[in-house]
């Protein structure tokens, strides 16, 4: 029998009985990650300061022609590292982020002698996961039928769980469920649920190209397995000895606010490969996009056309006259008029309305320093798509247009691909065959210089840091379902987000919406939040590209809480998380990337409460302006969302604030350096 010795976190192979096993912990040592091959199948296990978080659990593919790729297998071979090193965002949450970990490359032999490696990156917030298979003989093309990695989560009886379901026909856009463990089915990623100790814990995937997207389905009670998400022949991933699969993600904390400020996600994914990314810009938008939503306005030809000249021109000069980057025009090319949810096929990307002009409304936003902001809608056809997106994308690229939102509106399982035999398939938004399109689109812009926005994407897992020009994205329910959705967002719809989908990366949701109840207050369709939880959004949901969503009229009538959108920015160089509890509430401190200003952004559920902001994080030299924007006392976004109270005063480090939040309410501020 030998044993385990473990020397600053680094192991050797241990063997007790028939079994081998390896150790690995956190830079910090207080998570231990060990791999063995009991019971002649790999398996691996964490632990946070002794606390159980996974226990072991099973890994391994199966392939079509080999089978099972992690039976009769042992521990041959292992190779430890570390690294510490600082990286640069271009744009983001933080302008520098630390990469710091420790590595452990794993080999695990079949008895017939092929072999897989299993990659362990242990970081203080979190560990990432993947397979490679190596060349070698009789492999070559390979086809994965199914991943057999699991997640055996400790005490999952005791656990409490934020989810949406995955293979449904909205893709991503569901509302979050708060539930206990044994409740969670098949489900998409981010997965996020927090232990009877208090230890925070999401598991998701970063760097997903060229395979399957991974969901989750549980199995045995408190035993997750990664469900890969299918072709239409029913194959999960074709692909060839050789190859690396996604970073499988568990991200671990403590405690709320350590798991919202996880830079896990980036450190996995590989350094930016587009070179010079200067020509991307974050910043805000206006849009001709809400009205269409409320029914003001069409995406179709006609009397209510929205995407006109002169409706284009008007907010141009809205945008100028409020220092606004970017003006989107959705609906401006042919192919909207009829059922277009489902007339795919119609879409021109480079022919225009007769009653918009793209020549003179280019011109015009140059002459006001205003960008056009470009809209590809493919409806899930993407064929149609492909087969004219170089010559779209020249187009907007001859007439100044730096950034485009893409749309792939369709059912789950209803992505329209036409192969090469001229036979229609039909594919899921997150199968490999999208996985490989969307990108594809990507690298595509890249070359012309463009930047990219997609809507009903992938999910995001982290390329944003190799393909810096794909800004932002949905994924996930967003504004618009406050106009027609059954039902709308609740209140602690966008809480939630922070703890699910916002641990992916940066998302559209287009906040800013200053009249709440357009049909009433006990209409059934209206914003259920208050004028300052609208506030506070940009600067809790982060992206480096912030729609203001309303009409124009809605913010001319309210100047005053305009002004926040105004000034706030939307690249960063620092971001804290100052307060949060599990689907309750969330605060966020950033600091401008261009300047030595701050903004605090909080929001809350549908419970009112008071919450204490230190701000400790302030230049101790300096003292500072704040200017607020609060809930006034008898705000309420069911009877009351329009009660806002402004306040400005002057604080220093030592200070914190005292915060009250109403019933679907928010808090937003700005700080400003005086002398």
């Amino acid at each position: 029998m030998r044993h385990l010795f473990l020397f600053a976190g680094i192991s050797v192979i241990a063997t007790i009985g028939n079994a081998a096993s390896i150790s690995i912990t956190s830079p910090d040592e207080q998570l231990k990650i060990t791999l063995s091959d009991d019971e002649s199948r790999p398996r691996y296990s964490i632990e946070l300061n002794k606390e159980s978080i996974i226990q072991p659990s099973i890994l391994g593919l199966t392939f079509l022609q080999q089978g099972e790729f992690a039976q009769d297998v042992k521990l041959t071979h292992h190779k430890h590292s570390s690294s510490d090193s600082r990286w640069q965002q271009p744009w983001g949450e933080r302008r520098w982020i630390r990469d710091h970990h420790k590595s452990l490359v794993a080999t695990f032999t079949h008895s017939n002698g092929s072999h897989f490696r299993v990659h362990i990156k242990a970081f203080n917030d979190g560990i990432g996961l993947r397979y490679e298979v190596p060349k070698q003989k009789d492999l070559s093309a390979l086809t994965i039928t199914d991943e057999q990695t699991e997640f055996v989560i400790a005490k999952a009886d005791e656990a409490e769980a934020l989810w949406i379901p995955a293979r449904g026909w909205n893709r991503y856009e569901y509302l979050y469920q708060r539930t206990a463990f044994d409740a969670v089915d098949r489900v998409h990623t981010p997965f996020t649920f927090k232990l009877v100790s208090g230890t925070h814990v999401s598991i998701h995937e970063a760097a997903l190209t060229d395979y399957a997207a991974m969901t989750l389905d549980q199995r045995r009670p408190g035993t997750l397995k990664a469900d890969l998400t299918p072709w239409s022949d029913g194959t999960k991933v074709k692909t060839q000895a050789g190859f690396f699969s996604p970073w499988r993600t568990i991200q671990i904390s403590k405690d709320a606010t350590g798991l919202i400020t996880s830079d896990l996600i980036l450190n996995l994914n590989e350094p930016n490969k587009l070179g010079d990314v200067s020509w991307v810009k974050p910043g805000k938008y206006l849009g001709i996009w809400w009205g269409m939503h409320l029914d003001v306005n069409t995406w179709g030809s006609g009397a209510k056309h929205g995407a006109t000249t002169k409706n284009t021109k008007a907010l141009l000069d809205f945008a100028a006259e409020n220092n606004f980057d970017g003006v989107l025009v959705e609906g401006w090319n042919e192919g909207w008029d009829g059922d277009w949810f489902h007339n795919g096929d119609l879409f021109s990307f480079t022919k225009n309305y007769p009653d918009f002009d793209i020549h003179e409304i280019s011109r015009y936003a140059a002459s006001k320093s205003v960008k056009l902001i470009g809209h590809h809608e493919t409806s899930g056809n993407v064929t149609n798509y492909r087969n004219q997106m170089s010559e779209a994308l020249n187009l907007y690229a001859n007439h100044g247009v730096s950034q485009i939102k893409t749309g792939y509106v369709a059912d789950g399982g209803n992505i329209k691909r036409v192969d090469e035999q001229g036979i229609v398939r039909r594919e899921w938004h997150d199968g490999q065959f999208m996985v490989n399109e969307y990108l594809y689109n990507i690298t595509e812009a890249a070359k012309r210089k463009i930047s990219i926005n997609t809507h009903e994407p992938i999910k995001d897992t982290g390329l944003r840091r190799t393909y810096p020009n794909w800004i932002s994205r949905e994924g996930a329910r967003g504004q618009e379902f406050n106009a027609w959705g059954s039902p709308p967002n609740p209140p602690e719809h966008t809480v939630n987000l922070v703890f699910t989908r916002m641990l992916a990366g940066p998302m559209d949701y287009t906040p800013g919406i200053f009249n709440l109840a357009w049909d009433g207050l006990d209409a059934e369709n209206r914003v259920k939040s208050t004028l300052a939880h609208q506030l506070a959004l940009y600067v809790v949901l982060y992206s480096p590209i912030q729609m203001a969503a309303d009409l124009p009229e809605n913010y001319l009538a309210k100047p005053e809480a305009f002004q926040f959108i105004k000034d706030v920015v939307t690249d960063w160089d620092e971001s804290k998380a100052l307060a949060a509890e599990f689907g309750e509430y969330a605060a966020f401190a950033r600091k401008d990337r261009h300047s030595s200003d701050w903004f605090l952004g909080a929001i809350t559920n549908d419970k009112p409460r008071t919450i204490t902001l230190p701000l400790d994080f302030l230049n101790k030299d300096k003292r500072y302006r704040i200017t607020t924007y609060r809930d006034g006392k008898d705000a309420s976004w069911r009877s009351n969302p329009y009660a806002l109270d402004i306040d400005s005063h002057i604080v220093g480090t030592k200070d914190s604030l005292s915060v009250y939040l109403a019933s679907g309410g928010g808090f937003a501020a700005r700080l400003e350096e005086v002398e």
